[in-house]
């Protein structure tokens, strides 16, 4: 990290500095990862760790006053001593991934920063920034919010020079109430750009565009009608070829992805990646090195020419209508099989789009459906022939039932409902 004075600190809250430390050169907030020189910030639980983490080296500890604040003044103190180039990516559907593609892209051309798995909120964000060194050239964080004004607090940190917003999709209504303001939510980054910023933003979403009126900035459109376009997708062998048209420049690269939602992730990256002035006949080098995160649609063989697709790390409407036209697409024949869990943060619409969803599973061809969750019921109301089942556990149970060697089958769901187990379970049969 670019190293902080302790005098900056004052006034975060109480702090413990070893002898004779004058700054910090770290910030962590898990005592086990304290290193010398670090600065360890005492939340949640952590105030039993403070004297283990001095222990361990640590130039300090804080017991922050405000937690989010403490680490926010940290994050902002480190980007404004660096000079590294910074990217914001949101989204309703793909920031994480999108994230780890324009990643791979950009380390082996600069020196870049990432966060790290889903470190996208006022704790993670801060925390990503604090993992800057003074030769850090790029910085590639994830956005996230659960209501309005929390992409603008992050902004208000981060600073970000390009802003990316991968879509724009029925999710946290529960909250927002309306698809109109998860997209003044979303939008809350542009607004956020520094002047002069550049800003990638899906075309032809007609509740984002009142947002996105700033004269100081760069607009690039992604999308089938727009100057960013994916023009082709390939299968090939372990993945896919994607070609792609770049404001009239055609780039073709090879992927370990198959989804054309992969491939849309793909081109708002690309788009970021060029909006940074840079090389694109480079691009190949780091779309060779890219790594998903997981439970992202991960494809595993099961018995007799089977396969499991395991996209359990989330839902929503948007991306759960992917995964289904995905599985459409890679089925080859085979008989398809949905487990599918409750979509969460729905608010009053939650059954209406649960049998949506049912409606275009049934539509889009699959085969038999195991609903999991209260709200999962609902998938049946209009959906394929299948079964309920309350939780992973029993839907386990069912599944193993349920499935024929040789079928196609994806599990998907919120994070809280944990079908990843499902997942787990059906590779170990």
């Amino acid at each position: 990290m670019i190293p902080l004075p302790l005098a900056e600190l004052v006034g975060l809250g109480v702090i413990d500095a070893a002898a004779g430390a004058t700054s910090v050169a770290g910030v962590t907030i898990d005592s086990r990862a304290v290193r010398p020189g670090y600065l360890f910030v005492a939340i949640g639980r952590g105030v039993e760790f403070r004297g283990q983490a001095l222990a361990a080296g640590a130039a300090a500890t804080l017991l922050p006053d405000d937690e989010h604040e403490a680490l926010a003044a940290l994050g902002r103190a480190v980007r404004a001593r660096s000079r590294a180039r910074v990217v914001g990516i949101t989204g309703s559907n793909g920031k994480t991934s999108t994230k780890d593609i324009l990643a791979a892209l950009c380390g082996p051309v600069r020196r870049t920063v990432a966060a790290e798995n889903s470190f996208n909120n006022e704790i993670g964000v801060p925390l990503t920034l604090c993992r800057v060194e003074p030769d850090t050239e790029l910085v590639v964080l994830e956005l996230a919010m659960r209501g309005l004004g929390q992409i603008a607090s992050l902004c208000s940190i981060a600073a970000p020079d390009v802003a990316v917003i991968t879509s724009i999709a029925p999710a946290h209504l529960e909250l927002l109430g309306s698809l109109g303001n998860v997209a003044r939510a979303k939008a809350e980054i542009v607004a956020g750009l520094v002047p002069g910023g550049i800003a990638v933003v899906p075309d032809g979403v007609r509740e984002l565009e009142p947002w996105l009126q700033r004269d100081d900035i760069e607009l690039r459109r992604t999308g089938p009608g727009a100057a960013y376009r994916v023009v082709e997708l390939e299968e090939s062998a372990g993945g896919s070829r994607v070609t792609f048209d770049l404001a009239g420049q055609r780039l073709t690269l090879d992927w370990s992805f198959t989804s054309m939602h992969q491939a849309q992730n793909a081109l708002a990256a690309l788009v970021a990646y060029d909006a940074l002035g840079l090389p694109l006949d480079r691009a190949a080098e780091g779309a060779s090195r890219l790594v998903l995160a997981a439970w992202r649609g991960e494809e595993y063989p099961l018995a007799g020419g089977g396969v499991l697709v395991n996209d359990a790390y989330n839902a929503n409407p948007g991306s759960l209508r992917a995964a289904l036209e995905h599985q459409a697409r890679r089925a080859h024949g085979r008989r398809r099989v949905a487990i599918l869990g409750t979509m969460a943060e729905l608010g009053p619409t939650g059954p209406q789009l649960h049998r949506e969803l049912g409606r275009i599973a049934r539509e889009l061809g699959v085969d038999e459906l195991v609903a999991v969750g209260e709200l999962g019921r609902h998938y049946l109301d209009e959906g394929p022939p299948g079964a309920w089942a309350p939780d992973a556990d029993a839907a386990i149970a069912l599944a193993r039932t349920s499935l024929r060697p040789g079928d196609h089958v994806l599990v998907k769901a919120s994070r809280s409902m944990g079908l990843e187990r499902v997942a787990d379970a059906l590779r170990a049969v």
